[in-house]
């Protein structure tokens, strides 16, 4: 271990989906596990305007922790960023194929022949594409089909305010037959629409079929916080896996944390996430979810998503994880109290 100096403050940053950290930072306990050692945590999301957010995406930045999707995390390690990946999460978001109303769609393999919406944002790496092409090609591989049995159709996605409203608005026109959404803004987004839902992803019955952009989900660190202060990130992840724990009986909690996080109101949430969501938000890097996020690296890798190949298994450090189970063990459970702001 090295004695380089100690870090005035240690960032983290999360998608707005379930996540220990987002239950973490909602508590106080983030802040609270730091602040003896006089190390500032900031969020991402909440810091000040000039804060240099694209580091959501690129992880360039050195004391950054990191819980969201996988397409951007693996983009970032095929570009050379040195991360590395100390734990999965795997938390069914609910994710649907909708069509226009009055439509006869319904089941996998009805896509067969149909155009299908790819949006397209102007993004260093345009995860919402890679989500809606990965959803529908784990759809037609449930009925045996692959993308070359449907038309793919490009939808310009810029300038449109709200996640899907380009593909939407395609599906009203009649330029495309069927969209994919996910998670709590896309429940709220479909009702809006009038949309049908022609497929539940969350109920096909192999879990290849519904691997994508958050699941699994990666948390991950830079190499150089790991090598100059690993007990620093033993800890950071001993507060998650405390905040998993408390998580897993406070459902009602959970509910509102994920309200906030998400930015959905009660009705999106519980149309999103399934009853026992609140006690899944613990990560591991079992060999079943090193297995799942391989398959979506060869994925992504192979529609272009990926500069370089990334080693999943090599990507991985256990490490971390295993002390941080032996920190949360020694300290106990996190008090029930909802902290004073």
């Amino acid at each position: 271990m090295t004695h380089a100096r100690v870090p005035d403050t240690l960032w983290f940053t999360r998608c707005p989906v379930p996540t220990a950290t987002g239950v973490a930072a909602d508590r106080g306990w983030l802040a609270r596990e730091f602040a003896p050692d006089g190390i500032a945590v900031r969020s991402l999301q909440d810091a000040d305007p000039g804060a240099d957010r694209a580091t959501h995406f690129t992880h360039a930045l050195p004391g950054l922790f990191r819980e969201g999707g996988n397409v951007p995390a693996l983009w970032a390690r095929a570009r050379g960023e040195r991360t590395r990946l100390v734990g999965l999460t795997w938390i069914e978001e609910r994710q649907v194929v909708l069509v226009a109303p009055g439509s006869p769609v319904r089941g996998a393999a009805a896509l067969r022949g149909l155009r299908l919406a790819l949006p397209r944002h102007s993004l260093a790496i345009d995860f919402w594409r890679a989500m809606a092409l990965r959803g529908f090609e784990g759809v037609l591989a449930s009925a045996g089909y692959g993308l070359d049995d449907a038309v793919l159709v490009d939808v310009p996605a810029d300038g449109h305010r709200g996640q899907w409203a380009a593909e939407l608005a395609a599906l009203r026109r009649g330029e495309v037959d069927a969209v994919y959404v996910k998670g709590a803004l896309a429940v709220e987004a479909a009702r809006r629409a009038g949309a049908e839902v022609a497929v539940e992803l969350d109920a096909l019955p192999d879990p290849v079929h519904r691997v994508n952009n958050g699941t699994p989900r990666p948390l991950t660190v830079h190499q150089d916080l790991l090598d100059e202060h690993p007990e620093l990130v033993a800890r950071f992840l001993a507060v998650l896996l405390r905040a998993a724990d408390w998580a897993t009986g406070e459902p009602d909690e959970v509910a509102r944390i994920l309200g906030a996080e998400t930015g959905a109101g009660a009705e999106g949430v519980a149309g999103a996430y399934r009853p026992g969501t609140h006690r899944t938000l613990h990560p591991d890097l079992s060999g079943t979810r090193l297995g799942l996020l391989a398959r979506q690296e060869e994925a992504l890798r192979a529609h272009g998503f990926l500069p370089e190949p990334v080693d999943v298994r090599a990507w991985a450090d256990p490490e971390p994880l295993l002390r941080a189970r032996q920190l949360a063990a020694a300290a106990g459970p996190e008090p029930s109290p909802r902290p004073v702001p």
